[in-house]
């Protein structure tokens, strides 16, 4: 497999990741007694069956047989769609196909700076997630103490920042990762993984910043 079947295999992956979510949160939405029962005691199930599903097939996908790593993304990205079904709930449906499409233009400037850049991004990638992990810090001192809308709003646009940097880290990592085994089968869904949660955390910040919430 050459590196474009490769590229072309990590971007189909990824978009049926998000397929996958998006449905899932649409379906979940409109019928109010799941939607009720999701967000309610089953949330916190849900959260927790994620994480443990995303780290799984963080750190297993090279030891996972094909079908079995895609059949775990699968699974996280319907995971994901359960919690995700919030977002369409609180924002209009307009709102959030013109954030989807603000976000794929984005992930695509930022994959290709990643892709064709001769920068060496390894150094720059631990300094972003640095940051996002002050990110992460501030915002939860931010719910529970100051309540600041306007620091909400600029953790988002530094978020956002953050995150299309680590889009073409991740890019960048991906090419790399591919260069050492090309014959991996499961790299293409460890790629998808990867730029799947930049694409959700830069989609959820622009939503924040730019979405309209419904009536």
């Amino acid at each position: 497999m050459d590196i474009q079947k490769y590229f072309s295999k990590v971007f189909i992956w990824m978009f049926v990741g998000l397929a996958i979510t998006f449905l899932t949160g649409q379906v979940v939405a409109v019928n109010k007694s799941i939607s009720d029962q999701i967000l309610g005691m089953g949330f916190f199930v849900v959260v927790i069956a994620e994480l443990i599903t995303v780290i799984v097939l963080s750190v297993r996908i090279h030891k996972m047989s094909p079908t079995g790593a895609k059949l775990a993304f699968i699974f996280y990205s319907f995971l994901s769609g359960l919690t995700f079904s919030s977002v369409f709930i609180t924002y209009q449906l307009t709102s959030i196909i013109y954030v989807f499409i603000i976000t794929s233009v984005v992930m695509l400037i930022f994959g290709l700076l990643g892709y064709f850049t001769k920068m060496d991004l390894s150094k720059l990638g631990t300094y972003f997630l640095m940051g996002v992990l002050g990110i992460i810090i501030v915002s939860i001192v931010n719910i529970f103490f100051f309540k600041s809308a306007s620091l909400d709003l600029g953790l988002n646009i530094v978020g956002i920042l953050l995150f299309v940097g680590i889009m073409a880290y991740d890019v960048q990592n991906i090419k790399k990762i591919y260069m050492m085994s090309p014959n991996s089968e499961n790299l293409a869904i460890y790629g998808a993984l990867q730029l799947y949660l930049d694409f959700i955390n830069v989609f959820l910040r622009l939503l924040e910043i730019f979405g309209k919430n419904n009536d």
